[in-house]
């Protein structure tokens, strides 16, 4: 088996100090993926930033406290990259892949966006470099007999299931038409090519949600979101048995505003 989970840790020493440390500690995961991290290596405690049985990879962003993603993994990767080749992004702290035996897994933070703002603009033109990317990666990886999966969060909610309340969330980031339109292409077979192994596992499900936010009673009315996904090539999706959120038990237990989206492939 191959178990690969991500989250958003939404501050990585704070949640460090809320619950991450035991909960990496008893995960059967062989794969952790991180994003919004907000801090560089030399500033997170040890137990995080070199975990004991863990190969550790951190790409900060060059703007402090903001973004960062990281890869943990129980096998040393063979080949590590940070960004996607863009020279406005490589720096941000947004993407890094590892390579494994047989397959590339990825952990990507996408930018969240706000309508009408630079911050929109810029979620714009990620998704306008990152697309051609991961068409060109899928193609790398068949060609070298590799399989890949790119977990973290995704910052799109895909469908109406994806979402508890999408009819008023139909003009915010995370839901305009054309950010769900360009998810679809990522996954068309003629486009990107990819699979959402979660949605593929449970396609008539409401959610499973693994964002809520922390105003209001969102989290126990389980008024989510699902925007963190592991999109995978087909070949290792067809493999996938197992996909579920990790979804803390009460309010109180969670360790950020994102839960830990689990898949499990068999080899």
């Amino acid at each position: 088996m191959l178990t690969v989970t991500s989250v958003n840790v939404n501050g990585l020493r704070a949640a460090a100090r809320k619950g991450f440390v035991p909960w990496l500690a008893e995960t059967p995961a062989d794969v952790v993926c991180l994003q919004e991290v907000r801090a560089e290596a030399a500033q997170l405690p040890d137990e995080v930033r070199a975990p004991a049985g863990w190969h550790a990879v951190h790409a900060p962003a060059a703007a402090k406290g903001r973004a960062g993603v990281s890869l943990l993994t129980r096998r040393e990767p063979e080949r590590v990259r940070v960004g996607f080749g863009s020279a406005e992004f490589d720096g941000s702290g947004r993407y890094v892949e590892a390579d494994l035996p047989g397959v590339t897994v990825a952990s990507l933070y996408l930018p969240s966006g706000e309508v009408g703002t630079e911050r929109q603009d810029e979620k714009e033109r990620f998704l306008a470099e990152f697309l051609p990317y991961l068409v060109d990666l899928r193609k790398r990886s068949a060609a070298d007999g590799r399989e890949v999966v790119v977990c973290g969060d995704w910052n799109i909610a895909h469908r109406e299931a994806d979402l508890k309340n999408w009819k008023a969330n139909q003009k915010k980031s995370g839901f305009l038409p054309e950010e769900r339109a360009w998810l679809t292409e990522v996954l068309d077979e003629n486009g990107g090519g990819y699979v959402d192994v979660v949605r593929a596992l449970h396609p008539d499900a409401v959610g499973p949600y693994s964002w809520w936010s922390y105003r209001g009673r969102a989290f126990d009315n389980d008024a989510g979101w699902r925007i963190d996904y592991a999109m995978a090539t087909p070949g290792l999706a067809a493999r996938a048995v197992k996909a579920y959120v990790e979804r803390a038990a009460s309010h109180d237990e969670r360790w950020s505003d994102h839960a830990p989206v689990t898949v499990v492939f068999e080899r």
